[in-house]
């Protein structure tokens, strides 16, 4: 998402990490990068006025603690002020209130508001364990109602169904009612699309809205759309009063400026991130995290809760238990840490959290090797071999080399190439299983991070090259 603002500002803010004080004069050279960064990431020209004044202002009257230094300090005041402008904290929903608890989507169209009622649902049932229902109130646009139901299937949330002659108000009312009987927690309204200029729909939902009381009102807007977002977020927000915003389709934005200029121009907060297609990618919005992976410091925590909550246990501990016995590492244990892998967004979701991770150099060698395409040929090959075959590396002798690879459409080569791969896996496997093996590994990880960034883990451990300046 914010591929091409961190590359700017990790490179930006190399030249002053090396300083020895912090000056009037050798910041001003790197504000006017870090703003040429912004503007470039479509960052609202009024909010990163603000932004540089307010970093400006806090560099220059700061008084750096003695563990940091000047440079470091500098990152610092950065990392602060995009967490302030993005909004301090994670904002949850309001689900206190007397269920159903109201839930109104608005947005214009095509921004994905249909989908993104379905990912809600599903994190609302899956995380926190409630009952979720869902209404259309769209009698527009043809098959929207048909749509919804499709989505609420996939995510087993309850459907009330309507019809494209029915009052929107009609259709919301009687969806309360319904979703008291059936003691629902949630009732999640979606809307038609509708632009902020069109006097009439805007008049329908603010109809809608003062009719159903809504707990939270979201407005539902694609990332895609830079810093225009942020305008019309501000229009919907003079006609309702929302309690906050959902940006979708945040994995195909390159440049992130929506989501630094929303927060900043409406004063609402960015409740949930949409990470692709799928119905399980949304993510809540945590302004810290972002800006840790703005500035290439990754994002650890994300990764932890993520692997807390998508890595079978089960199996993760059968496998180490395994492994501390002295059993060999198979290639159904690979094929399970793959499928693991997957379930995380596969090998560049994984990666793109990592501390470091952000550098060019390394984004190049990591397009260059397609690791997605590789795991996908891996798994091809391993699912052509018998189950004795898969429980046994040992066996591997030509005639069955030959066997998996016209079972699998592949050469030989890649067979061969997957049993090396295998062999490297299995001696890493090991190491995990010994406490001393694996402190040496994270040390030699450690050094190869260095290799390609330069600067260590991003800027805010900052590059002790003195050369650089």
């Amino acid at each position: 998402m914010f591929d091409t603002l961190t590359e700017r500002l990790t490179q930006s803010l190399r030249n002053v990490t090396g300083s020895g004080q912090l000056t009037e004069d050798n910041i001003k050279d790197t504000l006017r990068e870090v703003r040429m960064a912004l503007l470039e990431a479509d960052v609202a020209l009024p909010v990163t006025r603000e932004f540089i004044a307010k970093v400006k202002e806090e560099a220059l009257g700061q008084e750096v603690m003695t563990q940091l230094s000047p440079g470091q300090a500098f990152v610092k005041i950065v990392y602060d002020e995009l967490t302030k402008m993005m909004g301090e904290a994670n904002e949850s929903l309001d689900l206190a209130a007397k269920p159903p608890v109201v839930v109104l989507l608005a947005g214009l169209q095509g921004a994905g508001k249909t989908t993104t009622a379905a990912k809600l649902a599903r994190f609302l049932q899956e995380r926190q364990k409630k009952k979720v229902a869902m209404v259309s109130t769209d009698v527009y646009r043809p098959a929207a109602i048909k749509q919804l139901q499709t989505v609420a299937g996939e995510v087993g949330a309850i459907f009330f169904d309507s019809n494209a002659n029915e009052n929107p108000v009609d259709i919301a009312n009687r969806a309360i009612e319904q979703a008291k009987i059936q003691f629902a927690d949630v009732l999640i309204v979606d809307t038609a699309g509708r632009l902020h200029v069109d006097d009439d729909m805007m008049d329908e939902i603010k109809a809608l809205h003062s009719a159903i009381k809504p707990t939270e009102t979201l407005f539902v807007v694609d990332a895609m759309t830079g810093q225009d977002a942020a305008n019309t977020a501000k229009a919907f927000n003079d006609a309702l009063p929302l309690t906050g915003v959902i940006l979708t389709k945040t994995d195909g934005d390159a440049r992130g400026g929506a989501a630094l200029s929303v927060r900043a121009i409406t004063g609402k907060p960015i409740k949930f991130l949409g990470m692709g297609e799928k119905l399980d990618a949304l993510e809540p919005f945590h302004p810290e995290r972002v800006a840790q992976r703005i500035l290439g410091m990754g994002d650890v925590l994300s990764l932890v809760e993520e692997v807390e909550r998508k890595i079978d246990k089960e199996k993760a501990e059968k496998m180490a238990k395994k492994l501390q016995k002295g059993g060999s590492f198979n290639f159904e244990d690979m094929l399970m840490q793959f499928e693991q892998m997957n379930k995380m967004g596969g090998m560049m979701g994984f990666l793109d959290k990592l501390p470091g991770m952000s550098n060019a150099g390394i984004q190049d060698a990591l397009a260059q090797a397609n690791p997605e395409k590789q795991v996908k040929k891996m798994e091809a090959i391993i699912q052509s071999m018998t189950i004795k075959e898969r429980r046994n590396p040992d066996l591997m002798n030509p005639s069955r080399k030959k066997r998996i690879a016209a079972g699998c459409g592949m050469d030989v080569s890649e067979v061969n190439k997957l049993i090396k791969q295998h062999a490297q896996m299995a001696k890493m496997m090991k190491k995990f299983a010994n406490p001393s093996g694996m402190a040496k590994m994270m040390r030699s990880l450690g050094g190869l991070q260095k290799q390609f960034s330069g600067g260590g883990m991003g800027p805010l451990f900052g590059s002790n090259d003195p050369t650089k300046k």
